[in-house]
């Protein structure tokens, strides 16, 4: 058969020019809005998981600083009785205190954020003092009664009444004669001892009445902030650690009782601080002012680590601008930036009771 032309209508057409250009145009259009929505999208998540990151490590530096004061000054109290004014205290033959005044726990106040010193034991038994059998010049000490220290382990030696003129002195255990029916347990405190080889200006020899403490590992913890940074020191390890990042705010407050003989209630919170106003001075803790301490109340403010976006008008909304991050009515800080409510802020406060400061001392 043959074929004419003009029968054949179902022939096949392709794109043309203009509707492939409308049709990569479309692509593009979509595209472009997809990558939009995913930086969107993106940028929130960065957003929320700085902000949940800086929640979780604000609780975890409240627990770690929390564990620390619990266990505060275990080992430097005994016979409901604080037991060091001052303290001789040495790390190799480095004078940590030479006879300085001395608490086991200290907030220093300063300009970047308080700094925190906190001191105890390792050992639950550091909770109870034997009494010394025999005169101790400092190198051996016979004991009244066994003390189940172990070498290499820390113990405190204090005066029988506590005195400015009469250091507490650290050693570390070197040797130990055992204990007999009818001699004295002795423990030995050579000069290869952590605690043993420096020489103090003020080392007067402990009576017969003295006391003697088991430390185990004694702990020295510092918490202090630098550039923005929360650091935990460990002063004895020689190590600094980063614990929290864009801090804002780091203070602290003593619950204190009244000054009266015999007041035991906590009555008021003061900052670390010398007050005339009030009578106040608690700038530098010592035999004063210790027994009134009863809790220690903490506040960290950390800023997100992403700013956020401005609203339509220009203005950063991320916090308020009327109500600035502060501490129980301290002054805001670290907020000179004009673009401050651009960053999203969290507030973390606890209050800390110090068992041992007030158990140590309770007749």
């Amino acid at each position: 058969m043959s074929s004419k032309p003009g029968l054949c209508r179902g022939r096949s057409r392709g794109l043309s020019i203009i509707e492939m250009m409308v049709s990569i145009v479309i692509a593009l259009l979509v595209s472009l809005a997809a990558v939009n929505t995913a930086m969107v999208f993106l940028a929130s998540q960065r957003q929320g998981v700085g902000t949940t990151g800086s929640a979780i490590n604000s609780a975890s530096v409240m627990a770690a600083l929390k564990d620390d004061l619990a266990v505060a000054g275990l080992g430097f109290f005994g016979d409901s009785v604080y037991l060091c004014n001052t303290l001789n205290f040495s790390l190799g033959a480095n004078l940590l205190s030479n006879g300085a005044a001395f608490s086991p726990l200290q907030v220093t106040r300063t300009g970047q954020g308080d700094t925190i010193d906190v001191v105890f034991g390792s050992r639950v038994e550091s909770g109870a003092d034997v009494r010394l059998r025999a005169a101790s010049d400092g190198t051996s000490s016979a004991l009244e009664s066994f003390l189940p220290v172990a070498v290499n382990e820390a113990v405190l030696l204090a005066p029988a009444t506590p005195s400015n003129a009469r250091p507490c002195l650290v050693r570390t255990v070197t040797a130990i004669t055992p204990s007999t029916p009818s001699s004295a347990q002795i423990l030995t405190f050579g000069n290869a001892g952590q605690h043993n080889a420096a020489v103090f200006a003020n080392n007067p020899p402990f009576d017969d009445q003295s006391r003697v403490t088991q430390l185990g590992v004694l702990n020295w913890n510092r918490y202090r902030v630098e550039n923005g940074n929360l650091l935990l020191e460990r002063p004895l390890e020689g190590s600094t650690t980063v614990i929290a990042r864009n801090v804002i705010s780091f203070r602290m407050q003593y619950g204190v009782a009244a000054a009266a003989a015999g007041s035991t209630t906590l009555e008021e919170w003061v900052d670390p601080v010398d007050n005339a106003l009030t009578g106040n001075a608690f700038a530098a803790v010592g035999a004063a002012t210790l027994p009134r301490i009863r809790a220690l109340r903490i506040g960290l403010i950390v800023r997100s680590p992403q700013q956020e976006k401005r609203n339509a008008d220009g203005i950063c909304t991320a916090s308020d601008p009327a109500n600035p991050p502060a501490l129980w009515g301290l002054p805001a800080e670290n907020l000179a930036n004009a673009d401050w409510p651009c960053w999203r802020y969290r507030t973390s406060t606890v209050v800390v009771p110090l068992r041992n400061l007030v158990l140590g001392q309770q007749l």
